[in-house]
């Protein structure tokens, strides 16, 4: 085996499911758009269905259709058989996969589908099928050959299985008009959920923790807020708690050439003026992006004129934004 050519396997499997898939295109038909147009006119759930690897790949596309605005879940036939068919309800939309159309396990449940008035649509490999014939709208997924040298393995017909379902769920997506707030209202756990919900208010620092100092405080009450509060930088406020400046880490390096006396030089006199701030509601990933493109590290947050927080980098790291 050690002369056996491995590269050139995988790439006629490669060149063999990308000729099944390209072939694909000619099946989003009429019956294509029968089947978005019964799911988005739905009241209910797609229920997907299928058997061995039509299951598994049909567990895919269940989950592709929840994550992109189209509410759905996976039963597995066998289990629909002894009690889980009870799950699906009026107003839902089966999807049934078999490449054959002729999956025992499915087509024992079809009558009782039909029969409570549940749509189906099927997807299928043999438009003469079975399945196919009970089914409202077929989608046909018919594939040349398995890239499986022997025709047995199911590989180009899963991959086509897949395509198709890919196709269906984004179609709809697009027709919902879903977005990726919405998007990211189902994936509030991942990285990009983060990005997409986190807003600055979850992450700024409020109240007692928040570094202030008075307009007319010394330097070295500053350095002693600065270290305080561990964010390299403090806010300076007036008596009514609107912002008149900034002092932090890299004005403290530039200061120490001028030889002040850090006992008696008002802060006022050193802040940086006209800070950047930002809208507590922003979102966390637009106040890295600015930080970014300003060159600091920290912002201050203010509404209408007061200082209500504050952040760095390290918060924004913290939170998974970056």
């Amino acid at each position: 085996m050690t002369d056996f050519d491995f590269r050139q396997a995988g790439t006629t499997v490669l060149k063999t499911e990308l000729d099944a898939i390209t072939q694909l295109e000619q099946y989003i038909n009429d019956d294509f758009v029968k089947a978005c147009q019964l799911i988005l006119s739905a009241s209910g759930k797609v229920v997907v269905m299928g058997m061995g690897k039509s299951g598994h790949i049909g567990n895919k596309i269940a989950a592709t259709f929840a994550s992109t605005g189209t509410p759905s879940f996976f039963v597995h036939p066998g289990e629909a058989s002894h009690g889980d068919l009870g799950m699906i309800e009026k107003g839902d939309v089966v999807l049934a996969i078999s490449n054959s159309g002729e999956a025992s396990e499915i087509l024992t449940l079809l009558p009782v589908v039909k029969r409570r008035g549940i749509a189906l649509i099927s997807m299928t490999g043999n438009p003469a099928s079975n399945m196919a014939r009970l089914a409202q709208v077929n989608l046909c997924i018919k594939v040349p050959k398995e890239a499986c040298p022997i025709g047995l393995a199911p590989t180009s017909s899963t991959t086509a299985t897949l395509v198709m379902g890919d196709a269906l769920a984004v179609a709809l997506m697009q027709a919902k008009g879903f977005t990726a707030d919405d998007f990211a209202l189902s994936h509030p756990g991942g990285a990009l959920g983060r990005k997409l919900l986190l807003r600055i208010s979850d992450v700024m620092h409020v109240g007692d923790n928040l570094p202030t100092v008075l307009v007319t405080a010394t330097i070295r009450d500053a350095l002693l807020e600065v270290s305080a509060k561990g964010l390299g930088m403090t806010a300076v406020i007036d008596d009514k708690g609107a912002l008149c400046g900034i002092f932090t880490d890299g004005d403290l390096r530039r200061l120490l050439d001028q030889r002040l006396d850090l006992h008696e030089t008002c802060i006022g006199d050193v802040m940086g003026e006209n800070p950047t701030c930002v809208d507590e509601d922003l979102l966390a990933a637009e106040g890295l992006k600015l930080m970014e493109e300003k060159k600091i590290n920290g912002l201050l947050v203010t509404r209408q004129g007061i200082l209500v927080g504050a952040l760095n980098m390290h918060d924004l790291l913290k939170a998974g934004v970056m």
